[in-house]
């Protein structure tokens, strides 16, 4: 998973009719894109060190996601 500052990490629920949640990524802490990041959440507007999971991916702005 490669990421850059502004793109969408979005968290799925691994379980059916889970929940979802998203936040932009406004830090990364390697140079290639890898995780962790720095995750600002869009629903408690705090930002967490991330180490994203088999359950998330990154949508990059501009791609036109669901």
């Amino acid at each position: 998973m490669k990421a850059s500052v502004g793109d969408v990490l979005i968290v799925e629920s691994p379980t059916a009719g889970g929940s979802r949640r998203e936040g932009e990524i406004v830090a990364l802490h390697r140079s290639d894109g890898e995780p962790p990041y720095d995750v600002r959440w869009s629903d408690t507007e705090r930002v967490a060190l991330v180490y994203p999971g088999p359950d998330a991916h990154v949508e990059h702005p501009g791609e036109g996601g669901p």
